[in-house]
């Protein structure tokens, strides 16, 4: 970790103790990771958040007390800065689309390797977005078999090429992937996905892949 970077502060919140300490061992072998607390339940977690102001939270979904969508919801309304990543065993898909809607900035599967998880924290913590396809895309497929939302004006807005780019974030491409299908450098990626996100008037990347889904686009890119 060079001097300019700064230590990522990590709350976990998970019913399970040895889920927690497994966690607390790998992140405290990376430099620039540092778990600030543990909480067992929804309700402890947001007070803990609250007083420690973390820059990360791993959320599970399933917890005593508060769930993890409420405690979610909570920890992004009254803890400034502070982003949330769901944690889930994947039998709790149900839950999930409401964690997002909730502002959860993405997920994680617990089985997942260590690797993924030190990098998908590092990811939320500098202020993006991680969607996971095999959880993602199960989850609002199942949410917009339910329910058809109207079709968001920005997305008339959107260029050929700007649409393109929302179909590839809805099948859960990292900007270097979609850069590689388009032919294109991964800073012109990110430029399209900046614009994206402003015409459709959402706050980050899940949310735009929330919209995609939810109107029917990723519908139509598959005919």
């Amino acid at each position: 970790m060079s001097a300019v970077e700064q230590t990522i502060r990590v709350l976990v919140a998970d019913d399970q103790e040895l889920v927690r300490t497994g966690f607390g061992m790998i992140l405290g072998a990376e430099d620039d990771l540092e778990v600030v607390g543990e909480s067992s339940d929804g309700v402890d977690a947001v007070a803990r958040a609250r007083a420690l102001s973390p820059d990360v939270v791993l959320m599970d979904v399933q917890m005593p007390h508060m769930d993890g969508i409420e405690a979610t919801r909570q920890v992004v309304e009254h803890v400034p800065g502070c982003r949330v990543l769901i944690l889930t065993t994947f039998d709790d898909d149900d839950y999930l689309f409401a964690a997002l809607q909730a502002g959860a900035s993405g997920f994680m599967l617990k089985n997942c390797p260590p690797e993924d998880l030190v990098s998908a924290i590092r990811v939320v913590a500098q202020g993006h977005s991680l969607l996971a396809p095999q959880v993602t895309q199960r989850v609002i497929a199942r949410s917009t078999e339910r329910e058809r939302g109207p079709r968001p004006s920005g997305l008339d807005e959107l260029t050929d090429r700007e649409h393109g780019v929302l179909v590839a974030m809805g099948r859960g491409l990292s900007n270097s992937e979609i850069a590689g299908e388009l032919f294109v450098s991964e800073a012109t990626v990110k430029s399209h996905v900046s614009r994206v996100l402003t015409k459709l008037e959402v706050r980050d990347r899940v949310q735009a892949v929330i919209v995609a889904h939810e109107s029917g686009l990723m519908d139509a890119s598959s005919d």
